[in-house]
């Protein structure tokens, strides 16, 4: 399916609002992204987006069929992990199982890489229960480094949560 991403605008906050109210992406996120999603929620969201410095994150829209159906971002890290950038994303569940989210974590790592040239590392932490996520990374080049043992709790319950790495260059 084709797809591309691109730059936040503010007229997403709809397509944002219509497409993360669903309680399957977020019961595989962190708390932050809240179920139900309600418009202040897509607001709040698609403004940290715009607004954000693009030395610190790279947020991006997944659009297809001309809606942003999906979020795929790079946080760079500070201090002593200030060469390193975690990856975060998520998508609408009618796009799941197209192979779009894979060839999305590649195009943000090669433009986080291109970006911040001194990047040594990207990783992802995924719920151990979340199979498809984990597929997801391990296709796009990322290794398991390890399962982090009742690392989260959600919902009420504790979670394994895995630990993904790219490594640059």
């Amino acid at each position: 399916m084709d797809f591309i991403l691109r730059t936040w605008r503010r007229e997403d906050v709809a397509d944002v609002l219509r497409y993360a109210n669903n309680e399957k992406i977020a019961r595989n996120l962190r708390d932050a992204f809240p179920f139900p999603y309600i418009l202040t929620d897509a607001q709040e969201f698609v403004n940290s987006c715009v607004e954000g410095d693009e030395d610190r994150q790279l947020c991006r829209a997944i659009e297809a069929d001309g809606h942003a159906v999906g979020s795929i971002a790079l946080f760079r890290g500070s201090d002593v992990y200030r060469l390193t950038a975690e990856l975060g994303y998520w998508l609408a569940e009618e796009y799941w199982g197209r192979g779009m989210m894979t060839r999305a974590v590649q195009q943000i790592c090669q433009e986080g890489e291109e970006r911040w040239d001194d990047l040594v590392r990207i990783y992802a932490e995924p719920f151990a229960h979340n199979t498809a996520s984990r597929r997801v990374l391990e296709k796009a080049g990322f290794a398991l480094e390890g399962v982090l043992r009742h690392s989260v709790c959600k919902q009420g319950r504790i979670w394994d949560s895995c630990m993904y790495a790219l490594l640059c260059r």
